[in-house]
Parts: C-alpha cells; structure tokens; sequence
C-alpha cells in the first residue's frame, strides 16, 4: 500500500518566535524551515519580525538581518546578491527562485521559506549538492575537439553563436531541477532540467566536435527520457531560461541521426 503520509521525524513543527523591535515602522513576519540533522530534532518553521522600513527591498536583505540582529544560527548560502552565482536558491512562497532577486513586496501575507525541494538538508536553507554536480559533470561540460588546435581562437560566425543564447546564461542554481516531479522520484537516473540543458549547450555549439560521443551516453530511458514535459523547469527559472525546449532538443537530435 502506498503510504502518502511523511514519517512522523519528518513533519515539521511549529517553532520559536522572534519578534521584532517595538515600534517597528513597517513590520513584516518571515517563516523560515529550521533543521539540523545531528540535533535528532523534527524540523520546524520559526518566525521572525522584521522591519521593512530598516531592510533592503529584496528576502536576501530580510535573511541577512535575521541572521545579523535576531539569530546567527540561521544558515543558509549567499555570494554575489546580483542573480550571478545561484547561491541563495530556495523555495520562497512555494516557488524555487533566487533569495537575492526575490523582492518582499512581490510576496502576500507571512513570507514562507523553505530549502530546495527533495534534496538532502544539510543545515536550515543548505541543500546537499553532491548528486546535482555529479550529473553535471557527467554531460561533460566542456569544449570537446578532435581536430588539431588552430594557431587562434575556433572561430563562430555570428548566427552560429546566436545558437548559444538561452543555454550559456545558466547560473546551475538547481530551482529547475528541484521543481521537476521526474526528478524527484528518479533523481539518481535521471539528469534533470540543468543537466540537460547544459548538455544541449555543447551540443548546440558549433565548436564542438563530439555530438555523436554526447549523444550516445545521453540516450537512456531514464537520463533523457524521463522528462515528461511538465514544464516546471520553465517556469520556475529565476533567469528565464528553457530548459524543457533544450530538452526537446536533444530528443529530435537523438532520432534525426537514426534517419
């Protein structure tokens, strides 16, 4: 029988609550997913008041006054602020997307935040990434050639470049990968929305002399195929990228050289 139910030291609990300071001009309650896994505790969702008026406009200003005036064990990663690095992905009103390019006033009621979806928590709002960046590797994410290197560059006319837009801008923050319900139940066969997009980068790359090679190890019931075009991945990337229209892609190359 199918059990629909978490295991009861997964369900999360209420938690503690921070108020803010009084007389705060611009109150605003954040809930944010607690948990340590060495602790042996559930996980919980702890709230915090914070002053909008004394806080950048974007929730990565809001965590990082939490984490410097209200609670310093709050964690959770962050680098650029600038939607670059694709550190600070997390689920923020049910939505994977960017900390740092999520503005608060977009956000109604409470803002609810969570870490990444079906991914192993490390601590708090920090996803264990080993299996995202082992697939990542695995598509073999570089220039592959067989023909001697030129005295220059390998040179792109313009239209050949323009093949690129839409792929190299992939910042691998994982909101499309986490989003996908393939990749949730098959996880660890399949490559996922980041994976394959990136592979479809090199594929797409006029440069690149090993279409057939990329090819040949991405055809797999389970690799590529186990994209069901939901159209999460879409949707949710915080840089507007496609990565079910590079999947797609790569599916009418794996049957056109069969022709």
């Amino acid at each position: 029988m199918a059990e629909f139910r978490l295991p009861a030291n997964s369900r999360v609990k209420p938690g503690r609550s921070h108020p803010g300071k009084p007389g705060a001009a611009k109150p605003r309650r954040f809930q944010i997913y607690r948990y340590d896994p060495e602790a042996g505790d559930n996980p919980r969702l702890d709230t915090y008041e914070v002053d909008l008026a004394d806080c950048g406009p974007m929730v990565l200003d809001a965590l990082i006054k939490i984490k410097s005036e209200a609670d310093s064990t709050l964690t959770f990663r962050r680098s650029c602020r600038e939607g670059i690095c694709g550190s600070c992905a997390m689920n923020i009103d049910g939505h994977n997307t960017l900390a740092c390019t999520k503005a608060i006033e977009d956000v109604t009621g409470d803002v609810k935040i969570y870490p990444l979806p079906h991914m192993s928590v490390v601590r708090d709002l920090v996803v264990d990434f080993s299996m995202f960046w082992a697939q990542y590797e695995s598509i073999e994410p570089w220039l592959k050639t067989h023909t001697p290197a030129p005295e220059r560059e390998r040179p792109q006319s313009v239209e050949e470049r323009a093949k690129l837009d839409g792929l190299y801008e992939c910042i691998l923050c994982a909101c499309c990968s986490t989003s996908c319900p393939s990749y949730w139940w098959n996880g660890d066969r399949y490559l996922g929305p980041a994976a394959l997009l990136q592979a479809y980068r090199w594929l797409a790359d006029s440069r690149d002399e090993a279409a057939g090679e990329r090819l040949d190890e991405l055809e797999d019931p389970f690799k590529l195929y186990r994209c069901h075009t939901i159209m999460n991945c879409t949707q949710t990337c915080p840089k507007g990228l496609n990565p079910a229209k590079a999947i797609a892609e790569i599916k009418k190359l794996v049957v056109e050289r069969k022709l």
